[in-house]
């Protein structure tokens, strides 16, 4: 029996090594270069492979590599730009990709006069925040504001095991846990989430609030993005709709943001 149970053991390990191996020497580096409607050159583009949520940033060419498996899924994200998913490494073929975003319209915004910052956190936070005219008509009319979102939950191993003990099988909640579709569901609404909430911030406050503080105009995305991972207390303040908090938080993690870029050019 002891032996039966090592053996069952011993092939699970060599299972899981072969795995490993395949999916490491599977891996190859994926390069391209993103560019707008126009053919111009797009630095600053987010490129995320969904399966292994690594990230990168084409450069100021447009360029970027990146690694990958067969049929992974590349997103390129950047902000005012459609977003763009592409397949990669199918059939075997590893050939540079040539990314094309379009820029999303937008109207033009009336003039309005700057007022100057005075300080105060509370003060300030009304002073740059944007007038979202959406929200006005919905308290205004009255309409119900939605509650959680509209999710299939993914399948949770505890839910999925306690009950066989009991007899009862979860088939489907099994084959999520196995085929990994629990785990690319979590990690998809994870990224959802991390989008939805730097939004949030970008729609309330003026680009200019951070320009002042020293953060490029191309970067307010991606700095509002790094403040959440240092001073994860920010993303308390955004569900809580506290805009000052938010403030606050990203004051802080403004020199930690520029010495980061300054280390980046060394």
């Amino acid at each position: 029996m002891i032996k039966n149970i090592g053996n069952i053991h011993g092939r699970k390990m060599f299972l899981f090594l072969v795995f490993a191996c395949n999916f490491l020497f599977s891996q190859q580096t994926v390069t391209g270069r993103t560019i707008d409607d126009n053919g111009e050159s797009l630095s600053a583009v987010t490129i995320i492979n969904m399966a292994t949520d690594k990230k990168v940033y084409s450069n100021s060419q447009g360029e970027f590599s990146i690694e990958a498996s067969a049929n992974d899924e590349l997103r390129f994200v950047k902000e005012d730009f459609r977003r763009v998913s592409r397949r990669v490494l199918t059939d075997g073929i590893n050939s540079p990709l040539l990314i094309t975003l379009f820029q999303i319209p937008k109207e033009i915004e009336e003039v309005k006069i700057v007022k100057k910052l005075t300080g105060d956190l509370d003060e300030d936070s009304r002073l740059v925040a944007k007038v979202d005219k959406g929200e006005l008509v919905r308290n205004a009319v009255g309409l119900p504001q939605p509650v959680g979102k509209m999710r299939e939950k993914p399948a949770e191993v505890k839910q999925v095991l306690l009950p066989i003990l009991l007899g009862n099988l979860n088939v489907q909640g099994m084959y999520d846990l196995i085929s990994g579709k629990a785990r690319r569901q979590k990690r998809l609404y994870k990224y959802d989430d991390l989008q939805e909430h730097i939004a949030w911030v970008r729609n309330r406050v003026e680009d200019e609030y951070f320009t002042k503080a020293g953060i490029p105009a191309d970067r307010i995305s991606e700095f509002i993005e790094f403040s959440f991972g240092a001073k994860p207390q920010a993303r308390t303040y955004v569900k809580a709709s506290n805009l000052s908090g938010v403030l606050l938080r990203l004051e802080e993690a403004v020199p930690l943001y520029l010495d980061r870029i300054k280390q980046s050019k060394k």
